[in-house]
């Protein structure tokens, strides 16, 4: 065995390059801007916890990759996607640090950075591009200038990327694998669908029935659940499903869609337990990093109104815009629609729960 040699703390984690990389460009036009220091450290930070999420979302990608994710590889799964979600969540809080400067402090150096800009983080493109974020569904502004504001070397490593699977993909196609939605003789799903019909007739009667409502109020609101019953339609017709998907309604594939809302009906059951942990993972990913780009654009009106980015966009407007609009996972934000009591659930089989379950004794009976 090779000899372990002496480990300096400074060697190890290369602090004279860590600390030395913070090079100000204030002082080449005049006068030191204190606060862009600060700047600059909140910055790196961001990108040092960036290369740790492409690090474990590799490390994910690469298990779903396979034909086959066992049940001890998806513990691994969602222990790796709580860290994720655990560096998302200082990331957000870092704004605070950022928001200790003033206006005015973060003019003494803004115009001295352009055109450089957030957008130009390259590793931040790459998480998107990971978790499955495709340039058709970026806003119109970036689907133009996406790329043109990279350098060559880092459009070529994106666009390299966006040709090969994403998290959304790998996920799409692992729920669609899920051989539970076929239960021999037993129709879950036109039982599902009866419950969710007196579930739907209920809300109709309760809204008809509320008197604090005015007869506008019902009848808007009976139009709304009208809406959400073409939502359960398309749930159970395959066809509707496509022309929803068309309409960008649904991103998941109908199978995927069925398999993801079967595992949180059925949530309790051991064998859907880390299935639901994962999905549950990856809204709270999807929910953070919108929290970010919100609050990041808060901060930036906060800071100069309603001036363009120094990266040419509208500034705040344009950041406002893309926290709804490069949303990733919203569809199974969206299976809550599709949700009914428990006490409405169809009660499954024995013999199914059977395949669901943990049973360490062969002598238990199927009904």
């Amino acid at each position: 065995m090779k000899p372990i040699a002496p480990c300096y703390y400074g060697d190890y984690l290369q602090l004279d390059k860590l600390l030395g990389a913070q090079q100000p460009v204030s002082p080449q036009y005049g006068e030191p801007a204190h606060d862009e220091t600060l700047f600059i450290v909140v910055h790196q930070a961001y990108e040092l916890w960036f290369k740790q999420i492409l690090h474990e979302l590799g490390s994910i990608m690469s298990i779903f990759s396979q034909d086959q994710v066992k049940d001890e590889q998806l513990t691994i799964v969602v222990h790796r996607m709580k860290r994720v979600n655990k560096i998302q969540a200082l990331i957000n809080d870092q704004i605070q640090i950022m928001e200790t400067m003033t206006p005015q402090d973060f003019l003494q150096f803004r115009n001295f950075l352009v055109p450089a800009s957030g957008g130009q983080s390259i590793q931040f493109k790459l998480i998107e591009a990971s978790l499955g974020l495709k340039k058709h569904q970026r806003l119109a502004f970036d689907q133009e200038s996406f790329y043109q504001r990279l350098s060559t070397e880092h459009q070529k490593t994106l666009k390299a990327l966006e040709d090969q699977p994403s998290l959304f993909d790998y996920v799409e196609n692992w729920l669609a694998r899920m051989p539970f939605l076929e239960f021999e003789d037993f129709k879950f799903w036109k039982l599902y669908q009866s419950a969710t019909h007196e579930m739907l007739d209920s809300d109709a009667d309760i809204i008809k029935a509320n008197h604090y409502l005015t007869e506008d109020e019902k009848s808007q609101q009976l139009k709304e659940l009208t809406s959400t019953r073409k939502n359960f339609e398309a749930l159970f017709d395959e066809k509707l499903f496509k022309e929803a998907s068309k309409n960008r309604q649904f991103r998941l594939t109908h199978k995927a869609t069925l398999s993801a809302l079967f595992i949180s009906l059925y949530q309790e059951e051991p064998v859907f337990n880390l299935p639901y942990q994962f999905l549950s993972q990856l809204t709270e990913l999807d929910e953070l990093i919108s929290i970010w780009r919100y609050r990041h654009a808060v901060m930036v009106q906060r800071m100069v109104g309603s001036k363009i980015g120094t990266g040419g966009s509208s500034g705040h407007e344009y950041l406002k815009a893309t926290v709804e609009a490069n949303r990733i996972f919203k569809d199974l934000f969206d299976i809550a629609t599709f949700l009914i009591p428990k006490s409405a659930l169809p009660e499954l089989p024995a013999r199914i729960k059977r395949n669901l379950g943990y049973f360490f004794s062969d002598s238990q009976k199927e009904a």
